[in-house]
């Protein structure tokens, strides 16, 4: 006769998963909090509009900046904002609902930008480009109408990293998205702070935060994205080669223009020799030294996190 199972210690299950989650919480904020100063994104007096779809990043983006705007040591107001988009079998009510929940002020638009995208593309054609643009228009007008001094998105590392190869790929350039800039029309700044926080923790977040996700359907049937490509891409590196990206994205951080072919950003006609030694000068015949991530590094392991804490 064979013993029987033991029962799972649920409770003891519990407390692992809490304190998991306790931990991941840790380094998130620490992430946000790290990119914010970094950037100097959030400053005293602002009135930060966070934008919600309704998906992870956005909801993580809002929980991690109320925790960091309760301990800041300054001042700075929040509005959520979303834009229904009118797309059939939107739940409306789910962003609503979740954050009269938190408490948090918000304000919800709605735009019937779903029929204006369908009927101006042919079938098959891709939507994000023209529903990007139609959103971030409205999104500036919101942002001016309620006084709002930052416009907070919720990119995170690996969408900073697969705009910079879908840049490179597909339209020749060295550029991706930066965690600051001003907006198109130069009357805002945009700021993305989870320019630090890797996708695969924002899942495992909003796994253990239970957030209301709403999928969006709009794009849903575009399976041969090339951003989807690029991200597929992108997630067999990170599991073949643990630490590529975090060091893909350090790259991002530490350009070296005199080493590229941008006539533009270095002054290669005017170039000449010196007779002074440069430690930044051309090492054609020597090995490339290629030092391990160390400085980004931290931003990215996991961080030891004493229990009760």
């Amino acid at each position: 006769m064979n013993a029987a199972t033991p029962a799972p210690d649920t409770e003891a299950l519990d407390r692992k998963q809490q304190y998991e989650g306790n931990k991941l919480n840790k380094r998130l904020r620490h992430q946000v909090g790290d990119a914010v100063v970094d950037f100097n994104m959030i400053e005293q007096g602002d009135k930060v509009m966070v934008c919600l779809s309704g998906g992870k990043d956005s909801y993580a983006m809002l929980d991690i900046l109320l925790s960091l705007q309760r301990n800041a040591p300054i001042d700075f107001s929040i509005l959520a904002v979303n834009l229904d988009q009118k797309q059939p079998g939107f739940p409306e009510e789910v962003l609503p609902t979740y954050l009269k929940q938190i408490g948090v002020p918000f304000r919800i638009i709605e735009q019937d930008t779903y029929s204006i995208v369908k009927s101006v593309l042919e079938e098959g054609k891709t939507t994000c480009s023209l529903c990007s643009r139609l959103r971030r228009g409205i999104l500036y007008r919101v942002a001016k109408e309620e006084g709002c001094t930052k416009i907070a998105l919720g990119h995170h590392r690996d969408d900073i990293l697969a705009t910079f190869f879908l840049n490179m790929f597909y339209g020749g350039k060295l550029k991706a998205m930066p965690p600051k800039l001003v907006s198109d029309n130069g009357e805002h700044v945009v700021i993305r702070p989870l320019a630090y926080v890797r996708e695969k923790d924002l899942i495992r977040y909003a796994a253990w935060k239970q957030f209301p996700i709403i999928p969006c359907n709009l794009c849903g049937s575009q399976p041969n994205l090339q951003r989807q490509v690029v991200a597929d891409m992108m997630r067999d590196w990170d599991k073949k080669h643990p630490g590529r990206l975090e060091t893909m994205f350090k790259a991002l951080c530490n350009v070296v223009p005199s080493h590229l072919a941008d006539r533009t950003l270095f002054d290669f006609a005017g170039l000449h020799a010196t007779g002074v030694e440069d430690a930044e000068g051309d090492h054609l015949f020597d090995e490339e030294d290629i030092e391990p991530v160390s400085e980004l590094s931290r931003l990215f392991a996991p961080q030891p996190l004493p229990l009760g804490e």
